[in-house]
């Protein structure tokens, strides 16, 4: 279907069309996050499994099957937790190295390279034997991870007109969920196997043949090629992507930014020593502190537990999960109909609304109805919990789970992108290592009050976007400085006149 790209407020006009080719590329680097929603979900519904605590933690399986243990504090092993985070550790560093790597090289190298290590590392899961192997397969996950979330988002961004641009990349938090999705209903039909954790960690071999095969079918972007110095193929790429002759304009911006990224012989100190790389910095890294600190991934790593926490059966926990991930998946499309028509600030406020009142009547249910070494009696209440945290990840699913990879993605010049994204991808691994790594200490310890934290999270985060961030819905990335941040009220002192 041929659409014109106008954008939504008054500037420049890129003729564009949605072309198959962009479809296609956008489609198949979405796959990254099909990858990383398959990791997050997997590894909760193996944490809970009987037969893969055997192998590997005998003692969290002896004091999960304890009469009297604390409720709050089943799970609570530093090891275990390991198996969860250590791929996050691992993502931040080869996130730098990918930011590097995706300048120099281009983009499409960097996701081909991406899919080579998440495929790697899921064949050394699926064959462990030990301790070991299994977090060195981990490790190797997560510079699968670090590689396709430094990079994918910034592919689509660059390469989906600017009219487009917030619903295609958008796919990228969809096929998270869809990842997420899929990963429940694989633990829920290994759970009852015998080494059933081998079929759930191996599974995540699929997606990175998937994207490996696709990646030899997409374009490189025009703002890569021509950054790299083959502005003939730049032309070439972009004439074929936008689907009309007239691209000169748009051509021209792209050779302007990197005229100005070429001077840039540093980028990490690029932006950190200009004052106007300041405003996308903090809002960039603060989006993805915010995202994580929204409690989500408590609910996607660690929901089998948490449902168990309460009382209910393994494959009834696994059941919520399930639920729990389709509604993840459902909210998220709703995010690609509305992104570029209600605009970003709109989402990202009524999701921090929806998901503070769900967490806080979440911590108050918990407060009154679970004790330490009781469990919650009768279907009630943990269905009420349920439907609860149903409503709270179709709040996220259709604003801070997209727009937390959206945003940080459109903002940065071309200059200082490579290095901005990785500040942001960095952020979000630390945090998801901070909370896959002492989330089942903390309710240990912090018990239903945990809830309430991350609820006291999402207004602050609320309030950050009703202060702080500008609307980038329909702007040009290499017109955001001139047309948002100068703008804005507490970023234009940042810019000299």
């Amino acid at each position: 279907m041929a659409v014109g790209s106008m954008n939504i407020e008054e500037g420049t006009v890129y003729p564009a069309k949605i072309t198959f080719q962009v479809c296609l590329c956008c489609l198949i680097a979405a796959v990254g996050g099909l990858m990383f929603g398959y990791d997050i979900g997997i590894s909760g519904g193996v944490t809970s499994m009987d037969t893969f605590l055997i192998d590997f933690f005998p003692h969290v399986y002896e004091k999960k099957h304890r009469v009297h243990e604390n409720n709050y504090c089943k799970f609570d092993d530093q090891l275990l937790q390991l198996f969860t985070s250590s791929l996050y550790l691992a993502g931040i560093f080869a996130s730098l190295v990918a930011s590097y790597f995706s300048r120099a090289f281009g983009r499409k190298p960097t996701i081909i390279l991406a899919s080579i290590f998440f495929l790697t590392g899921a064949i050394l899961n699926l064959s462990a034997q030990n301790l070991g192997m299994l977090i060195g397969g981990r490790i190797l996950l997560g510079c699968g991870i670090g590689f396709g979330n430094q990079t994918v988002p910034l592919f689509i961004s660059e390469i989906a007109p600017p009219r487009f641009r917030g619903g295609l990349s958008v796919m990228f938090q969809f096929l998270i969920t869809v990842g997420i999705l899929a990963a429940s209903f694989v633990n829920y039909l290994t759970s009852t196997l015998k080494n059933g954790w081998r079929y759930s960690l191996g599974g995540a071999a699929v997606p990175a043949l998937i994207l490996l095969v696709g990646s030899f079918f997409i374009h490189e972007t025009p703002a890569s090629l021509i950054e790299r110095g083959k502005d003939d193929k730049g032309k070439e790429v972009l004439r074929k992507i936008r689907g009309v002759e007239d691209i000169e304009l748009e051509l021209n911006e792209i050779k302007r930014a990197t005229e100005v990224a070429a001077k840039v012989k540093s980028p990490f100190k690029e932006l950190f020593s200009k004052r106007e790389n300041r405003p996308p910095l903090v809002c960039g890294t603060l989006l993805q502190f915010f995202q994580q600190f929204t409690g989500i991934n408590v609910v996607m790593f660690y929901a089998p537990v948490l449902f168990q926490t309460m009382g209910s059966g393994n494959n009834a926990s696994l059941i919520s999960t399930v639920v729990t991930n389709g509604v993840n998946a459902a909210a998220t499309i709703l995010s690609i109909a509305l992104v570029d028509n209600a605009g970003r600030r709109c989402l990202l406020m009524e999701g921090a609304l929806q998901m503070t009142i769900t967490q806080m009547t979440i911590g108050g249910i918990l407060l009154s109805h679970l004790k330490l070494v009781s469990s919650i009696t009768g279907h009630a209440v943990p269905l009420i919990v349920l439907i609860l945290i149903c409503v709270y990840v179709s709040g996220f699913a259709w604003s801070w789970g997209p727009l937390g990879w959206l945003v940080p993605s459109e903002i940065y010049p071309l200059e200082v992108r490579n290095a901005g994204y990785f500040c942001a991808v960095a952020m979000n691994m630390v945090c998801t290592f901070i909370i896959g790594q002492f989330f089942l200490s903390a309710l240990c310890r912090l018990r239903s009050f945990l809830f309430f934290f991350f609820g006291a999270m999402n207004i602050i985060m609320g309030l950050f976007v009703v202060f702080f961030l500008p609307e980038t819905r329909g702007v040009p990335i290499e017109e955001m400085a001139e047309r948002r941040w100068k703008t804005h009220p507490r970023w234009k002192k940042y810019f000299k006149d």
